[in-house]
């Protein structure tokens, strides 16, 4: 199983990005997917999750109405897209099979002016 997250990067608050998560090793159409994140100091939190055919997310409080998970199977990818940005979104976002089966290497966003 190999998870590779993509897309992070330096954005001014109020700013937008979408994250990519690149899926091999495994049937990609058969597993949930989620993004987790984690700030300096703070525990690991769910940010999304999305069922195996895309019909089903949820999400943290935190990100309600301002981010959106998506998935495209025939590229084994799902991403994150992220708009509103404020600086408390700073952190690593994690892709994960499931929820915590797998992780990503992490990419890093910050949100600052």
């Amino acid at each position: 199983v190999q998870l590779v997250e993509s897309g992070g990067g330096l954005v001014q608050p109020g700013g937008s990005l979408r994250l990519s998560c690149a899926a091999s090793g495994f049937t990609f159409s058969r597993y949930g997917m989620s993004w987790y994140r984690q700030a300096p100091g703070k525990e690991r939190e769910l940010v999304a999750y999305i069922s195996r055919t895309g019909g089903s997310t949820n999400y943290g409080d935190t990100v309600k109405g301002r981010f959106t998970i998506s998935r495209d199977n025939d590229k084994n990818t799902v991403y994150l897209q992220m708009n509103s940005l404020k600086p408390e979104d700073t952190a690593v976002y994690y892709c994960s099979r499931g929820m915590g089966d797998y992780w990503g290497q992490g990419t890093q966003l910050t949100v600052s002016s």
